[in-house]
């Protein structure tokens, strides 16, 4: 485990394996370094890059300064870049996703950007994240319902159905989720605009002009599918690319080969 501290002090746990040119990882929501789909990943794209996974903040061995900001996520994956070199590549997933996005809208030192599923709702095919969601968010968390704020965002957030949500606190998994908990609003400040059902807001991106990939699981709901052709198409540089067979839960030999591709192809300036 290395650390690098951000701007404001916090410190910024994060793994580094492999060699070449660097690219960032940046988890969704309730995942780490240690626990989520970017480790493995990591391990498959350590031949080709000098891969960084990293503690988003307030999670695993990362500090977690307040309040939180979107801008003190940018500043956290700025630092990451400049401890890497000054550029680097960078890939989010969900919520992470959104934290790129507006990385690479703030950062010139982002050379180029793949994003996988994007957590947004720009039409009807899925009810909108409630108006209060944010709200009753804190209200569980400031009251101490870390399973609640876990629930509120599976149901909620995801769109799971009920019955699962009822049933995760039977998982293995249900205490590492209800840990990192108190982060759920720090992913919902970042995506909960570019929930409501419409596309227009996706326009807050239009000025990132690096070339970007944004990936879609060709197994994944509706309001997923057609989010991530709104989001394309609203990037200046942007193109789509569905992953067969794939869901939200993407398979890391299954986008291995597609982000190798993608990162292999730009120059390096």
């Amino acid at each position: 485990m290395n650390i690098v501290y951000s701007r404001d002090g916090t410190a910024i746990a994060y793994d580094k394996i492999g060699s070449g040119f660097p690219l960032i990882l940046v988890d969704g929501a309730l995942c780490s370094r240690t626990n989520g789909p970017n480790g493995p990943l990591a391990i498959l794209l350590q031949q080709y890059f000098a891969v960084i996974t990293y503690d988003r903040r307030g999670r695993g061995d990362s500090g977690d300064t307040k309040p939180y900001e979107i801008e003190r996520g940018v500043e956290d994956l700025s630092a990451l870049i400049e401890e890497a070199g000054g550029s680097a590549f960078v890939y989010g997933i969900s919520s992470g996703a959104a934290l790129a996005l507006e990385a690479a809208k703030r950062l010139p030192s982002i050379r180029k950007l793949a994003l996988y599923e994007a957590p947004f709702v720009v039409d009807n095919t899925r009810a909108p994240v409630p108006v209060a969601y944010l709200e009753q968010m804190e209200g569980h968390l400031s009251n101490e319902r870390r399973g609640a704020a876990v629930k509120q965002f599976m149901r909620k957030g995801v769109g799971l159905p009920a019955f699962v949500v009822a049933m995760m606190p039977l998982m293995p998994a249900w205490k590492k989720l209800k840990s990192v908990a108190h982060t759920l609003p720090y992913d919902t400040i970042l995506t909960v605009e570019h929930q409501r059902g419409t596309a227009s807001t996706l326009s807050r991106w239009s000025s990132v002009t690096v070339p970007v990939l944004v990936g879609v699981g060709g197994k994944s709901p509706a309001w997923m599918r057609n989010a991530m052709q709104s989001l394309a198409r609203s990037l200046p540089s942007a193109r789509l690319q569905t992953l067969e067979g794939q869901t939200h839960i993407i398979k890391p030999s299954a986008i291995t080969p597609v982000l190798k591709r993608f990162f292999e192809e730009a120059t390096i300036v």
